[in-house]
């Protein structure tokens, strides 16, 4: 352990981050530009930098995919197909075979009475000529079945002349890349990277104590095993990553990530907040006058969000619901605590819809109760806006809900005491850190509650969001029935058609939702219009509504009222409905092209029905064939409307960066942690961040930039 802090403290203390022993004048591998590797010129350094690639360390950790194994060479009698090999063979006859692709074929022989044919549909005249016969060749691929013998299709190939070389010595890594960046380049570049890594390595700023007994290799020694295992590694142990060298890395991400979150926890612990207690005047009004009684798991909710509203740290709560699990009145009671203070409460949506919404809602619970919320959109302008903006900064506006345009710098708070923000996963990082600052001054930060339909599986939400606290809305409000989900076949539209008829003749309404696979808003709305005029044919005497993102919002306003109001039997969208819409009477979802849309959005999209007491349909109409991926998510949607098991599934495929939107959105994205697969190691990570903050404090800093770098100000929100 002595050595690990003298280490980590030799790189802290050199103002050129040189390490201690042998790397005196050696500069942090940080701070080596990939510039100074050999074939790095200017486009070479532009495609690293696409993929976040800027130093000789972030090339050390850039880690293999999967490895391929070179290392011996493979019997044509024993290969099988489906599997990669290196084999060694003499050409016996290459001929251009015409058919209906127009391919180059060699057929190989080891000397055994088995055959290989490499085929290839792209090629060239001099390539004909290089496979004559009697020339030997090393070929690494798939082996594939063919007509009488396994095939190759245009596998590396290299002529073998003169002294024959052995197999390699190591396995072969294969890494994730960008365009313009083949293998090859990537191997060169680690094998300098490596090269730097033996004169400087990286310092272990994990103190021995903390990795519990395990025998883990030190950072540098595994990063080294990882980008070139002997032959003798355990190849299935480093595909699934449960090699010692890859737990050594995976731990030590984890353990970063969680002393990045503590180390801002106890930061916020320093910043004040207005101790928002309130009388309970108004909370108690708003639930006399409700016509249900809040759930057990509702009223469990608000006790802890009234808690923290009443002290003075600022509350960084994470409020998780199911769909349809009442989520707004939570809220709602939370804002009437901060306005019985007498501070101001923010509310923040993602879309203009569903802010909409929530100022409908907010206004119809509260307007009896002498409190009229404001609404502040993108479609306010000239002195309606500036007469908004003066309510909100004079703190006449109690409570203000708004789009992102709450960001703008125009707007000013008079007293801003909550900050409630919804869907938070669909807000970047920075303006949800924009909004808080608009209540903040010196060492002082308004509340923050901040809420999501979308389910956060726990094991991502114990690795991602360990900074905040957690309340769970487990329950669905009495009186919900159940949505029955069918996969129904393109090829039976008719029907589908059919029952949205008899539906809409038995006084209810339905939504049918519209998609591409294509990312064009364009494109996406045309689909909708030509369904919408399609359905209006086929449908005589229901009156079909349409709603994209591409009508006015005032238009859009206008249609969704009608629909609210119960003027339109059918309403034809994009997913644009996929949160903000609150239609009791609404009974049917059909989903076109449902195969196409993921879990969380297809539960989404879903959960616009089902809430009332009507029983209630949501149709999945797919075209075939279903890839596996797709049939497991149709499948799943059928068997149940668990939010939070659809979001273990989900994150199971598609992982923890899509799950979070965390692609788009700037938070953390893990390099080689997994939260699924590792979340058996997340509480001896949090262990261990809190022995390192405790004892070795000087070791957080190079630990966290290490693997967080400037994303550690995602957390601060």
């Amino acid at each position: 352990m002595a050595a690990v802090t003298m280490s980590c403290e030799a790189r802290e203390a050199s103002p050129s981050g040189s390490a201690a022993g042998s790397a005196d004048t050696e500069p942090g591998l940080d701070r080596v530009s990939v510039r100074t590797l050999k074939r790095v010129g200017p486009k070479v350094a532009e495609r690293l930098a696409r993929i976040g690639v800027h130093s000789v360390r972030d090339l050390l950790l850039h880690l293999p995919l999967r490895y391929q194994d070179r290392t011996r060479l493979i019997p044509f009698s024993v290969l099988v197909a489906g599997s990669e090999a290196l084999i060694e063979g003499e050409v016996v006859e290459a001929r251009v075979v015409e058919g209906r692709r127009r391919s180059l074929k060699v057929w190989l022989t080891d000397g055994s009475p088995y055959a290989l044919v490499l085929r290839f549909f792209h090629f060239s005249a001099t390539q004909v000529g290089v496979f004559r016969p009697g020339v030997r060749l090393r070929c690494y691929g798939e082996a594939r079945p063919g007509q009488g013998a396994l095939e190759m299709i245009h596998p590396e190939y290299s002529l073998q002349t003169g002294e024959t070389s052995g197999p390699e010595t190591c396995l072969t890594p294969v890494y994730p890349t960008t365009e313009g960046l083949s293998q090859s380049v990537w191997r060169a570049l680690l094998d300098q990277a490596l090269e730097h890594l033996e004169l400087c390595p990286l310092p272990d700023c994990l103190p021995r104590e903390t990795l519990g007994g395990a025998d883990l290799p030190g950072v540098a020694e595994a990063l080294i095993h990882i980008h070139r295992p002997p032959a003798t590694a355990d190849l299935d142990a480093l595909m699934e990553r449960r090699h010692p060298a890859f737990r050594r890395l995976i731990f030590e991400e984890l353990v970063a990530h969680q002393a990045s979150l503590r180390r801002m926890r106890l930061s916020q612990r320093r910043i004040v907040a207005p101790a928002l207690s309130g009388d309970g005047r108004l909370r108690q009004a708003l639930l006399r006058s409700l016509p249900f009684a809040l759930t057990q798991a509702q009223e469990r909710v608000v006790g802890e969000i009234a808690r923290d509203l009443g002290g003075t740290r600022p509350m960084q709560r994470l409020l998780q619901g199911d769909v349809g699990a009442g989520k707004t009145v939570v809220a709602a009671l939370a804002a009437l605590q901060a306005i019985e203070a007498g501070r101001q409460v923010a509310l923040m949506a993602p879309t203009e819809l569903l802010s909409e919404q929530h100022h409908r809602t907010l206004s119809g619970w509260l307007e009896p109760l002498g409190i009229c919320p404001v609404w502040l959109a993108g479609r306010h302008k000239g002195q309606e806006r500036a007469d908004l903006i003066e309510a909100i900064g004079s703190g006449c506006a109690p409570l203000v809900v708004g789009t992102h345009a709450l960001f703008q710098e125009s707007v000013r708070f008079g007293d801003l005491g909550l900050v409630i923000v919804d869907e938070q996963h669909r807000f970047g990082v920075h303006q949800r850190m924009k909004l808080r600052e608009k209540g903040a001054e010196a060492d002082r930060a308004p509340h923050q509650l901040i809420m999501t339909a979308t389910p956060i599986p726990r094991s991502l939400a114990m690795t991602l969001y360990a900074d905040l606290d957690l309340s769970v809305i487990d329950g669905l409000p009495p009186g919900r029935t159940p949505i029955t989900t069918v996969a129904v076949p393109e090829t039976r539209r008719d029907e589908v058609v059919e029952r949205v008829r008899r539906a809409c003749e038995q006084g209810r309404q339905v939504y049918w939702v519209c998609t591409l696979i294509e990312e064009s808003e364009a494109l996406q709305c045309q689909a909708a219009e030509e369904s919408a005029r399609q359905l209006a044919e086929l449908l005589p005497g229901i009156p079909v509504g349409l709603v994209h993102g591409r009508l006015k919002p005032s238009e859009r306003a206008a249609v969704m009222g009608a629909f609210v109001r119960g003027d339109l039997g059918l309403l034809v969208a994009t997913t644009v409905i996929e949160v903000g819409v609150d239609v009791p009477n609404a009974s049917l979802m059909i989903i076109e092209n449902a195969e196409r849309l993921g879990l969380a959005q297809l539960h989404q999209l879903r959960g616009r029905v089902g809430r009332g007491s009507v029983e209630s349909h949501c149709l999945l109409l797919y075209r075939s064939p279903l890839s596996e991926v797709a049939r497991e998510r149709l499948g799943l949607m059928r068997a149940t409307c668990d939010g939070f098991e659809i979001a273990e599934r989900d994150l199971q495929i598609r992982g923890a960066g899509e799950v979070l939107g965390t692609r788009q959105t700037g938070a953390i994205q893990l390099r080689v942690a997994d939260p699924l697969r590792d979340r058996h190691l997340v509480a001896a990570a949090q262990r261990a961040a809190d022995l390192i903050l405790e004892r070795h404090a000087h070791l957080v800093s190079p630990l966290v930039e290490r693997w967080l770098g400037d994303r550690e100000l995602y957390g601060q929100v």
